[in-house]
């Protein structure tokens, strides 16, 4: 069973196109089949292709591997009137 992607986990993903490494960043995004990640973790050769790409980029979930899941949201109950 694949681990369940959502807003704000941290993840690691897999390069692609012109990137020839590895980055890490937090998903701002989640669609069907795809995270999009906000790139925090880069390598260095990889920095002029990271700004081309607004530091963003759209990875399949399966490409995507968890590194740190986003902390769950806390409910505030309701005052009752």
């Amino acid at each position: 069973m694949a681990v369940e992607l959502k807003i704000g986990d941290y993840v690691q993903g897999k390069k692609f196109a012109s990137l020839e490494h590895d980055f890490k960043g937090e998903i701002e995004k989640v669609y069907e089949n795809s995270v999009l990640i906000l790139i925090k973790e880069f390598t260095k050769s990889d920095e002029p292709i990271v700004n081309e790409y607004n530091h963003r980029a759209v990875v399949r979930k399966a490409d995507a591997k968890m590194i740190k899941a986003a902390p769950a949201p806390v409910e505030v109950p309701e005052p009752e009137a």
